[in-house]
């Protein structure tokens, strides 16, 4: 029985930090290509006025 804490302790909590860190880096991805579409939309905007 001891083993299998040791097992769920050891392989658990890196399971649930990698899934934080996804939920978290999912989101800054979502925001930065949004950030990255409106520069695109805005060089494309300059280069048609010029």
């Amino acid at each position: 029985m001891e083993q299998l804490f040791a097992m769920i302790a050891n392989i658990g909590f890196p399971i649930v930090i990698s899934v934080y860190l996804l939920v978290r880096i999912e989101n800054r991805m979502e925001t930065l290509t949004q950030s990255i579409q409106a520069l695109a939309h805005a060089i494309d905007n300059l280069c048609h006025d010029a």
